[in-house]
């Protein structure tokens, strides 16, 4: 099953890169393939949805990240194999009738594809491969089509890369003709190894937890050390939601880290949703149906909507999927934001205390209107926390640190008399002497 979400949410969580801006996925990336790369890209864009099969891919990366287990193939290899098993014609037919594709070439190709079949052979029947009790599955079914018998004079043979033309022009045939369809199936099962032991290594450079997917019917979603991946020197928070208290209300003032916090909160759970590691201490999850956050929502002028409209749609989405019972993990960062502070309060109360009944799903709504989280105070199901400000004299200094409540600070109009904005708009710049 597929984790629901959405355009949206991936664009939020910026999961691929954007403008040249390097994005999660590109901290996953340590692929030596050009298939390992679309493998793994592949994962990003379906995480899943099923407690099995998570804890199945996330506890076999575990044990590779545990032994250390290295990618045995050099990405050359692939360079030759993968040029030369395009011009492959699979209709059956030699497809050097059908492409411009020299000897050396195909000689390249065929030796390429031979040494891919051994090493597979000799690593999936190492001791260190083997002792990866969760890889055991895919690994006998790799080694059922490698030692297929048609593959049995490609095992044997040992010319050293000194083929003869007529040994080529046999095995040419055998791996572009008569059993493509196998050696493409076994660059798959590679492709996914590459994936499996890059995101393995990289978990082990950056210390990364691998997260542990709860029961069905357990509605708790506890981190510990949490932070964003992206972060050089990141300041780490706990975060508990769970079915008594699904929402928590997060304020605090402008530049005191709530978008980052939210953005580390999603990222973390997206990427636990895939079976991968985590920024993070630990964490345990509950298998959810959905993930939607709204940080960044776009005015969406192809329907002529203002950013109150957009809002809005996307709260009424929410709710249409919350109706059919589906678990969520939900966040809003201020919410209405795009109207005025009565409308935004009054919205922010109801929809904050009619998702506070939706016990099987998980929300976090930051508001910049504390009125609206004294307000909510006397809910039970609503958790509060804020990231502080502290004053340094006439300067705001931020400490990144969940603490429970809601906040008091009111920091806006220092800011902008700190920067001077009244003072220029009064007097106006001094002008520089300029020296031509």
């Amino acid at each position: 099953m597929r984790l629901q979400t959405d355009e949206q949410t991936i664009n939020d969580l910026r999961i691929f890169s954007k403008s040249d801006v390097p994005g999660i996925y590109d901290l996953y990336n340590d692929t030596h393939t050009r298939g390992g790369e679309a493998a793994l890209r592949e994962m990003f864009l379906n995480p899943m949805s099923d407690r099995e099969l998570l804890n199945h891919r996330s506890g076999m990366i575990e044990q590779f990240s545990k032994a250390n287990v290295t990618f045995p193939y050099k990405a050359i290899l692939f360079d030759m194999a993968e040029k030369y098993l395009m011009h492959t014609n699979d209709t059956g037919r030699n497809a050097s009738n059908t492409s411009i594709f020299g000897e050396k070439e195909i000689l390249n190709g065929v030796t390429s594809v031979i040494d891919l079949i051994k090493i597979s052979l000799k690593f999936l029947q190492s001791g260190e491969v083997t002792a990866i009790k969760s890889y055991t599955e895919e690994r006998m079914e790799i080694l059922a089509l490698l030692t297929d018998p048609v593959f049995e004079p490609v095992v044997r043979e040992n010319s050293g890369g000194k083929l003869p033309y007529a040994t080529v022009t046999a095995f040419d045939t055998l791996f572009r003709v008569r059993e493509h369809q196998k050696i493409k199936k076994l660059l798959s099962y590679i492709f996914r190894l590459d994936v499996y032991l890059s995101v393995a290594a990289v978990a082990n450079k950056r210390k990364f937890v691998f997260p542990k997917a709860l029961e069905k019917g357990q509605y708790e979603l506890k981190l510990e050390g949490l932070y964003h991946p992206e972060l050089q020197h990141p300041k780490s928070n706990d975060m508990v939601l769970n079915s008594v208290q699904p929402i928590v209300f997060l304020t605090g003032a402008n530049m005191a880290g709530k978008s980052t916090l939210l953005r580390a909160v999603s990222t973390a759970v997206y990427i636990a949703h895939m079976g991968f590691p985590v920024a993070a201490k630990s964490m345990s999850f509950p298998v959810l149906d959905g993930i939607y956050t709204t940080i960044n929502l776009p005015d969406n002028l192809g329907i002529g909507a203002s950013h109150f409209y957009a809002e809005v749609l996307r709260v009424k989405k929410v709710a249409q999927e919350l109706h059919q019972g589906k678990s969520l993990f939900i966040i809003f960062d201020e919410l209405f934001r795009g109207t005025n502070v009565k409308d935004a309060h009054e919205g922010t109360v109801e929809i904050t205390n009619a998702f506070s009944k939706k016990s099987n799903s998980m929300f976090i709504i930051s508001s910049h209107i504390v009125e609206a989280g004294e307000q909510l105070v006397q809910n039970p199901h609503v958790r509060f926390q804020y990231l502080p400000t502290r004053m340094k004299g006439h300067t705001p200094e931020y400490t990144y640190t969940l603490e429970e409540g809601i906040t008091e600070d009111r920091h806006g109009m220092i800011i902008i008399k700190n920067e001077g904005i009244l003072e220029t708009l009064k007097n106006g710049r001094k002008r520089c002497s300029v020296v031509v």
